[in-house]
């Protein structure tokens, strides 16, 4: 990573709060150029806490851009940080409103030109499409990393239909434990309390609200952008990552918005922005990329995308994707594994034919015991050591496997594969697991990627349809996109089981289902070899802000632990979403955080499923006497009528507890 430190322009910063119509006032920290000149505004926007949850991020970000002529914004949503306000759900339309009057707010400063672009990883990805589809005339160009265009079916709370532990229970709860961090008094004053206490007494666990629509509803749909993405007038790079859940976004942005102002990029990266140093890599000059896109749609005399432009950025190819060279598995790379970059004008590309693979054999009973996943990896990977999928062979060996041999020539993938099983199930209820592997000579298998469909969705994301039992059916589904080369010499492995715990969560009676592989197959996106000449800088990013780390002696758990009671048959996964420890930040904050997701299933009981989340988390000023302790911790199980959920909050302020609320609800299942 290289640190720059001289830019175009010096530059300065300050704290801020905005106006909404409300009366209600964000937290805001602006970069500027030192100039008289008004400038384009780039606007982040996300409920992480500017003053630390992001802190550190945004050192190295915002200034880079303000010393290239923007004024870059990093604003905490309503009722997160030391803004004003109650928060709401993560679909939740008054966030996006708010976002739009932000826009129109720094549009209309003396120091902006009127022009404004608007920039996210994950969820501030998302928040700045649906704000852009709601096109407020200053927004003009939006950059979107690793986000979802459609919080149901791609944003891991929900897999084919199926609710997911790994990713509803595990996300509801660190936003349940983000929810109630309270606004810092160096930053707000003696109101701190008084704003912390209101939050807390309005708040209402996350888990609550996405389990009560456990289907595609109009909750979800709201929050979706239209699917043809029509009202989306800003120019769009979408990016996104082949080791993150949301990579399938930046396909059907390529594809749907017109082509004069939307390009994409997919590289090899987890759920990161791309300049990140992040296994598996390698990272790119990603702010270099991006102020190409600024400069391109915020500095141009006209709206007009045609041509190159000044920058080039338009003559790139509509789509830039890395393709991935074949390596043994492991959670972490040291080193990036090889590959190349190959672009498309077009997509779907003319350079991609669908080639199916018929599966053949006799019919096969699939029955995985439940543990079947416990080594999917994370679902959503940071680039931590244990994110990655380790060797599958373990998992095969509790699915049906299929194999396809590569001849003497390489085959590319590029896309989402789609998998069609002929089906018969003797109950009223099951799931399908597809995993993709590349198979080495020596047996070593790596995942490449996979698919899931809940039998109840397979007419669609927004109805439950029971199986009759004893029939047989052709169900087919996609699996997320991927793009990787499959050498001479290796196999491809379609591996199909009924489980995938912690993934998916599994339900009572389904005893999975007999596989008809004379009528089943797999159609993999195959690329024709081209010769592309795509190239990227280095990452560079600003001066780093100095948060420093004291030295400890107590040991780190393991980023992930599983383990098995042999005689009990119960398995136990136990994930540290990290990074965990105390940071000091410059200004004097001292930050603490522990956490740990914990999954257990008995290998023969779908009901035995249990998924737990705790965290601890302390923010102290020392200077201020000001020292906060907090406590959440989060269960959910599920039995033959529904879900049971149990949420606790314990808040302190120095050693006076002024919060304390249990939560325990039931909700009847409705899904898979």
């Amino acid at each position: 990573m290289r640190i720059r430190t001289e830019f175009p322009y010096k530059t300065a910063h300050e704290d801020l709060r905005i106006p909404l119509p409300d009366g209600i006032t964000l937290y805001a920290r602006i970069w500027r150029p030192v100039t008289d000149e008004p400038v384009p505004a780039l606007l982040e926007y996300v409920p992480h806490r500017l003053t630390d949850g992001t802190a550190a991020r945004d050192a190295q970000r915002h200034p880079w851009y303000a010393g290239h002529g923007y004024a870059s914004v990093r604003v905490d949503v309503r009722g997160h940080g030391n803004s004003e306000g109650l928060p709401g759900d993560e679909c939740d339309a008054t966030e996006i409103v708010d976002g739009a009057e932000v826009i129109e707010w720094l549009a209309g400063q003396p120091w902006c030109s009127g022009r404004v672009g608007m920039f996210g990883l994950g969820r501030g990805g998302r928040s700045a499409l649906r704000i852009a589809a709601l096109a407020p005339w200053p927004l003009k160009a939006v950059v979107t990393v690793c986000a979802s265009d459609d919080p149901y079916d791609n944003d891991g709370l929900h897999l084919g239909g199926a609710v997911s532990a790994a990713g509803l229970h595990a996300r509801a709860a660190a936003l349940l434990a983000g929810t109630v961090r309270p606004p810092d008094p160096l930053f707000t004053g003696e109101s701190w309390r008084t704003l912390w206490l209101k939050r807390l007494e309005a708040l209402t666990p996350y888990v609550h609200t996405w389990l009560g629509h456990q289907l595609r509803d109009e909750h979800w749909r709201h929050a979706a952008l239209p699917e043809d993405h029509t009202g989306i007038e800003a120019a769009v790079l979408a990016v996104g990552g082949w080791h993150e859940p949301h990579r399938d976004t930046v396909l059907r942005l390529v594809s749907r918005l017109p082509r004069e102002r939307v390009r994409g990029l997919i590289g090899p990266w987890p759920h990161q922005y791309p300049d990140t140093a992040r296994p598996p890599g390698p990272a790119i000059g990603f702010l270099q990329e991006t102020l190409r896109w600024w400069d391109h749609w915020l500095k141009a005399d006209s709206d007009s995308a045609s041509g190159a432009g000044a920058t080039g950025v338009m003559a790139e190819p509509l789509l830039r994707s890395w393709i991935g060279a074949a390596h043994p598995p492991a959670t972490a790379y040291a080193e990036p594994p090889g590959g190349r970059w190959v672009g498309d004008d077009v997509w779907p590309s003319p350079h991609i034919t669908l080639v199916p693979y018929g599966l053949g054999g006799a019919p096969v009973l699939v029955h995985s015991p439940q543990h079947t996943g416990v080594d999917a990896g994370r679902l959503r990977p940071v680039g931590q050591d244990a994110d990655l999928p380790p060797d599958q062979r373990e998992e095969d060996a509790r699915s049906a496997c299929f194999e396809f041999p590569v001849g003497d020539e390489a085959i590319d993938i590029l896309g989402r594969p789609q998998v069609t099983l002929r089906l018969r199930l003797d109950v009223p209820h099951g799931q399908a697991v597809a995993r993709i592997c590349d198979v080495a000579p020596d047996g070593a298998a790596t995942l490449v990627t996979r698919g899931v469909l809940d039998m109840a969705a397979r007419h669609g994301r927004e109805r439950c349809d029971a199986w009759t039992p004893g029939e047989t059916e052709e169900v087919g589904f996609e699996l997320s996109a991927m793009g990787h080369t499959f050498p001479p010499g290796h196999r491809i492995r379609l591996a199909v089981s009924c489980a995938y715990w912690p993934w998916v969560w599994p339900r009572a009676g389904s005893a999975g289902f007999t596989l008809d592989p004379e009528g089943s197959r797999l159609e993999l996106p195959v690329r024709e070899r081209t010769t592309d000449t795509i190239a990227f800088e280095d990452p560079e990013h600003a001066e780093p802000l100095g948060v420093s780390i004291p030295v400890t002696l107590d040991k780190r758990r393991p980023a992930l632990l599983v383990t098995r009671d042999v005689a009990e048959g119960e398995w136990r996964l136990e994930c540290d979403p990290g990074p965990g420890g105390t940071q000091v930040f410059p200004d004097g904050l001292e930050f603490t955080e522990q956490a740990l997701e914990t999954y257990t299933i008995h290998e023969d009981d779908p009901l035995s499923a249990g998924a737990r989340s705790d965290w601890t988390i302390r923010l102290h000023r020392p200077e201020l006497s000001w020292d906060v302790r907090i406590e959440t911790h989060s269960d959910l199980t599920c039995d033959h009528i529904g879900f049971r959920t149990r949420d606790e909050v314990v808040c302190r302020d120095g050693d006076e507890i002024v919060f304390h609320r249990t939560w325990e609800k039931r909700v009847p299942r409705v899904t898979g």
